[in-house]
This record gives structure tokens, C-alpha cells and sequence, in this order.
């Protein structure tokens, strides 16, 4: 086989018998990898909330009962650890159905319920249903710049596109909200699309488990430190922001790099599984780095690995990832991999470069 160069083209089309032996491959991957899955992911997942259940336990400890500056900014990086950990290495993957397969109730994805405020129902659905499905397919995949930010030529660019860069600094320093709020489509109530009943139906699971969040950290928590309830109110405060926005970094340099490709309905009409790895694989960006930052995205750090197989224990994608380079390598297909202040760039050349008029437009004026 040829090998192609596929930084020319990053939208790369295989076709025929091509693309069969393409999803062959990666099918065969898939298989071999879930042959492993056992006792190792299992004691991998527990340790994992043991680390996320110390961590919280010595953050909020040192909030309560510490004193000073240094014992407080301990503190809250303490929490924002076992914030993000449980976010994204635990709840992310857990709902993903990723351990299931273990039978345990707190493990498993239709009933685990995640420390943010998004409602975990919302979220299987907005996240596991429509963005896995119809990755990069505008107009579909809802998460495509979360109905806030224009990041394709294919979506339409209005007066108000010129300050979302405020919009995306905005959505990131409050990024659990902007989650939790997604899937309640306040934007189609908002255009008359949609009946009010149907809308109060969406909010009452999200004002929920807002209202169960906001009151933990910034009511229970700070009630219980007595005197010292300044303290642990603006730590937690700090805490919620720093996992905010790792969180938002993390997942937009995974979907929002400068050469992540987009699709229209119509090029993903009677796809095939083959077709749908490509799009997986063109639709995202890995993140290099080192265990510990691995751990710290829940190995959102294989993008590309966790959107071509998103029910296999993330952990799994570390092992994964190496023979998926060379099978992108193969048949010419670009594998976007970089460090975290280059795809992050990218992002932020994304954003800035869409919220401009089109070159059309420039043109004409």
C-alpha cells in the first residue's frame, strides 16, 4: 500500500476496497483490545475513586480547618483535583457505559450521577447520543461550538459573531454551566420552536441538580466551617472555576483545533461504519503528554481514540493509540496529535478566525 501524505489534504475519502479493509482493521482493533478489558480496568476505575475521595476529603479538610494562604491555595487544588478527576476520568467515562460490563450500581452509566450541575439524563443524551452519532455534522451535532460559537463556513455568520471570543471566555470560566444548560435547547424556546410545557419538562431535572450543587458547596460547606465559612465559600468557588476551565480547554482542543474537519447532513447520508471512523478520526485532536496529565483529561487526551471507541475503558486508549497512528499512516488519513499550548492555539485561531465576516463578504465590501 501506498503511503499517502495526508497533511496536503486532511479531509481525506477512501472508497471501495479501500475503505473496507480500513474498517477492518480498526473493527479488528476494537475486538482485540475488548478481549482484555477485565480485573485491571476494574481496579483501575476503583483506585481512581479512591484517589477523587481522598483528594476531595484533604481539600475541603484543609479549607475548614486550615490557616493562612498556603494552606488554602492547597486546598483548593486539592478539590479542583478531585473535581476534575471525578468530572472527566470517572463520570465521563462511566456514563459511556465503559463499566458496565463490572454490575456495579455506583459504576454503572443509567444510573451514575456526576459532581457538576449538569443533569447526568441531559447529558447521555446531548453527549452520548447526538455528538457521538453526528460528530462535526453541522446542524446535527449540537456540540459544535455548544449554539454559542461559529467555528465552520457552513454556519451563518451575523454582527454578533465579531465578540465571540468574549462568548467562549464567558462559556469557559463558567463551563459547567454552559453543559448543563445544553441539552435543555433554551434556543429553539427562545424562536417559539418549542411549547412551553416541553421547556418546564427540560428544566426541572437541570434546576434539580443545580439547586442540590449550589447548595452543597455554597451553603452546607460553608455552614459547616462555622467562623471560617469565607474561606471555604470562595474556595469552592475557586475550585468549581479552575475545573471549569480545564475542563473547557481540554475538551475544546480535543474538538476545535485549527485543521479538525466538518461535515454537512448530506456527505453522511447511507454512511458506512468505515466512513463513520473516518469522520470520527478527521472530526477530532489528540493531546501528548504524560500519565498524569492523561489522567487528568479522563484520556480525553485520545480524542480520537475515545470518539472511534467510546465504550472501551479510557484507559484502554493509551495502548490503543500507537496502532491507530499507523493504520491513519497507511491509508493516508491525518492523525492530528500535538502538545497542549499547540492545539489550544489552534483553538483559540479557530475561534478568532470564524468570528470574522466571511471572505465573501470581505470581498464585496
Amino acid at each position: 500500500m501506498t503511503v499517502k501524505d495526508p497533511a496536503m489534504n486532511p479531509k481525506t475519502r477512501l472508497y471501495g476496497d479501500e475503505l473496507a479493509a480500513f474498517e477492518a482493521e480498526l473493527d479488528a482493533l476494537r475486538l482485540s483490545v475488548l478481549e482484555q478489558v477485565g480485573d485491571t480496568d476494574a481496579r483501575h476505575i476503583r483506585r481512581v475513586r479512591g484517589l477523587v475521595q481522598g483528594s476531595a476529603i484533604a481539600g475541603r479538610s484543609l479549607l475548614m480547618f486550615g490557616w493562612g494562604p498556603v494552606s488554602w491555595v492547597a486546598g483548593v487544588i486539592a478539590l479542583a483535583t478531585a473535581k476534575i478527576v471525578e468530572n472527566m476520568e470517572i463520570g465521563h467515562n462511566v456514563m459511556h457505559g465503559q463499566y458496565d460490563w463490572m454490575n456495579d450500581p455506583s459504576l454503572h452509566s443509567a444510573t451514575y450521577e456526576w459532581d457538576i450541575v449538569c443533569d447526568g439524563d441531559h447529558w447521555r443524551h446531548s453527549h452520548n447520543v447526538e455528538h457521538h452519532n453526528h460528530t462535526n455534522v453541522i446542524g446535527k451535532d449540537h456540540d459544535f461550538g455548544y449554539g454559542m460559537l461559529r467555528l465552520s463556513d457552513q454556519q451563518r455568520w451575523s454582527k454578533a459573531t465579531l465578540l465571540q471570543p468574549l462568548w467562549y471566555a464567558l462559556l469557559a470560566i463558567n463551563f459547567q454551566w454552559g453543559v448543563a444548560v445544553h441539552d435543555i435547547k433554551i434556543g429553539r424556546f427562545l424562536k417559539g420552536r418549542m411549547p412551553k410545557a416541553e421547556f418546564r419538562e427540560r428544566m426541572r431535572p437541570f434546576l434539580r441538580k443545580a439547586g442540590r450543587q449550589l447548595f452543597k458547596d455554597y451553603v452546607l460547606f460553608p455552614a459547616l466551617a462555622f467562623w471560617q465559612w469565607p474561606r471555604v465559600l470562595l474556595g469552592n468557588l475557586a475550585a468549581n472555576l479552575i475545573r471549569n476551565l480545564w475542563t473547557n480547554a481540554i475538551i475544546f482542543c480535543g474538538h476545535f483545533t485549527e485543521q479538525v474537519q466538518t461535515y454537512t447532513p448530506r456527505e453522511v447520508v447511507d454512511e458506512t461504519r468505515g466512513q463513520w471512523y473516518l469522520r470520527q478520526i478527521q472530526g477530532s485532536s489528540n493531546l501528548e503528554g504524560g500519565p498524569w496529565f492523561h489522567l487528568l483529561t479522563g484520556e480525553l487526551s485520545y480524542q480520537i481514540e475515545h470518539h472511534l471507541f467510546p465504550d472501551l475503558p479510557a484507559p484502554r486508549y493509551v495502548q490503543m493509540a500507537p496502532q491507530v497512528r499507523d493504520i491513519c499512516a497507511r491509508y493516508g488519513v491525518h492523525y492530528n496529535s500535538g502538545g497542549f499550548w499547540k492545539q489550544y492555539g489552534g483553538v483559540l485561531a479557530r475561534i478568532l478566525r470564524y468570528s470574522l465576516p466571511p471572505r465573501a463578504k470581505l470581498a464585496a465590501a
